[in-house]
């Protein structure tokens, strides 16, 4: 039997759903979702498991593995029976595989969700990998890598990783090809089916896992589903993978990369490793800091470089596919006019960055913050299931149980010491820009290995930056004055007499106008 956890989980004051977080014997942890409402049925599956573990020199292992587990299993041995089930009762499935973990999901209309889950549950029980499916699937990968090469976003991320430490798994190519899952193994005498059943049976075990099912059934309909489906995951008490801290050493730092994309387009990208943000998720400062860098309004970055005709849109923000390193990044694309102001952009930035290094961290501005992630949270439109599904799974290995369906949405504790100390780590000394432009072609002298990308490299010191920002033009560069419009106080007060009466008379006129006419 199931262990269920007494929980009370913090939820937004529409949420009318029923939670239940249970564990089974095999330790794996599962979150329940009742909701007599919908008309699909959803689950989602975690393992912590991804492609930083893939084995040196079969890049691609943990995503290839990804493909085969949609294939056939002992219990249901037709091959793709059941990416074919969902298809014909009105759902979908698929498959991520990220860093330090592979995700899987489905959504189903509800009165084959029975079934739906138990197919899915094979993935995890008793999957078959055959010689000849496994021969078949590689050609797969290798048709989704040869896709990605015409992507600009799978290219620079690429790059990304590639101007990076080689002792990190950052570094690695993570996608897989035919290089690298038959060429290669086949070299080395690796038989890749063999490869496949030792990577699944040394990582996917159950203590690893956090599932999530989101049904119309009640919460015990939905545990003794649960339960007759999962239990039989094996348990093999396989420790968590560890990631090593920020994969940038100082080779990478400090360094302006001019790429050629695929694609029209100019972009800039300013980008420092940073101490991951879910670490302070209550605190949110990175949260704190991408609201002003990334602000519109007068006297913010992009208020002047639109004015200036050097911008078409700004971003800024803290990512990252670890809980061991991250970073912060501000994104701007450029207009054809931009591409001539790069160092003036670039000093502009700074100038910001100096400007709130040099300011009172404000608690009106955290304040702000927190009231517009509550009314968010609180008045938030009911999404479909699996959206849901995959947001709440994708909390569960990071925050406590009882947070699960907020993870960092609720910031509330202000700690300006802190957010001053993530302001200091967007430093001129940690930078990393990134530049794409078609106009780069014919003066760069790199190449990227995995997707071709042509690329340069050159240093930049704290002295350039320094020099950038002298030279850039003045500009009114200023913090946000308090927002007075955004709402703290819903409630809902009766009308007065005079409204209604004045409303009624209104009303009555306008009807006798509408006739008149």
């Amino acid at each position: 039997m199931a262990r269920v956890s007494d929980v009370e989980f913090i939820r937004s004051q529409s949420d009318t759903r029923d939670y239940r977080r249970i564990i089974l014997p095999n330790s794996l942890q599962v979150m329940l979702i009742s909701d007599a409402e919908i008309d699909k049925a959803a689950a989602v599956m975690r393992v912590s498991v991804g492609a930083f573990s893939d084995p040196d020199g079969i890049n691609g292992l943990a995503h290839f593995l990804e493909h085969m587990l949609f294939y056939a299993s002992e219990k249901y041995p037709e091959e793709n029976s059941y990416s074919k089930y969902i298809t014909e009762h009105g759902g979908s499935t698929n498959a991520t595989t990220g860093s330090e973990s592979t995700n899987f999901y489905f959504d189903v209309n509800v009165d084959n969700f029975n079934e739906a889950l138990d197919r899915f549950a094979q993935f995890f029980v008793k999957p078959l990998m055959s010689a000849d499916a496994v021969n078949r699937e590689i050609n797969a990968v290798d048709s989704e890598h040869k896709k990605n090469l015409l992507s600009d976003n799978c290219r620079m991320y690429q790059l990304y990783k590639h101007l990076s430490s080689k002792d990190h798994p950052y570094h690695k190519f993570t996608t897989g090809s035919i290089e690298t899952l038959d060429v290669g193994p086949k070299e080395k005498g690796l038989d890749i089916r063999e490869e496949l059943l030792r990577f699944y049976s040394e990582n996917y075990s159950a203590n690893l896992m956090h599932l999530t099912v989101y049904g119309k059934e009640c919460l015990d309909s939905l545990q003794s589903l649960v339960e007759s489906l999962f239990s039989d995951v094996t348990n093999t008490e396989n420790r968590l993978f560890k990631c090593p801290g920020n994969p940038c050493t100082e080779e990478y730092l400090q360094i302006l990369v001019k790429a050629i994309p695929i694609t029209e387009g100019d972009y800039l990208k300013i980008v420092w490793p940073t101490t991951p943000s879910i670490q302070h998720y209550k605190e949110a400062p990175h949260h704190y800091l991408a609201n002003l860098i990334g602000h519109e309004g007068e006297g913010s970055i992009y208020y002047i470089l639109k004015h200036l005709g050097w911008a078409m849109g700004l971003m800024a923000g803290a990512g990252s596919d670890s809980n061991e390193y991250s970073f912060f990044s501000v994104s701007i694309r450029l207009t054809d006019e931009g591409h001539d102001h790069k160092e003036d952009i670039v000093g502009i930035v700074f100038k910001y960055i100096d400007l709130l290094k040099g300011s009172e961290i404000h608690k009106w501005f955290f304040d702000e913050l927190v009231a517009m992630c509550e009314t968010e949270f609180n008045y938030q439109d009911k999404c479909q299931p699996l959206n849901y599904a995959l947001f709440v799974n994708g909390t569960m290995p990071f925050f406590p149980p009882e947070e699960w369906l907020v993870g960092e949405s609720l910031p509330s504790k202000f700690d300006p010491i802190l957010i001053q100390k993530k302001l200091d780590e967007l430093s001129p000394d940690k930078v990393r820009i990134f530049w794409e432009s078609k106009k780069f072609e014919g003066s760069t002298d790199l190449t990227e290995p995995w997707y071709g990308t042509s690329y340069s490299v050159q240093k930049i010191t704290p002295d350039t930056i320094k020099q950038w920002k002298n030279n850039a033009p003045d500009a009114d560069l200023h913090l946000p004055e308090p927002n007075i419009f955004i709402p703290t106080d819903f409630t809902l007060h009766a009308p007065k007499e005079e409204a209604i009466s004045f409303f009624l008379i209104n009303k009555i006129r306008k009807t006798i106008m509408m006739f008149n006419s």
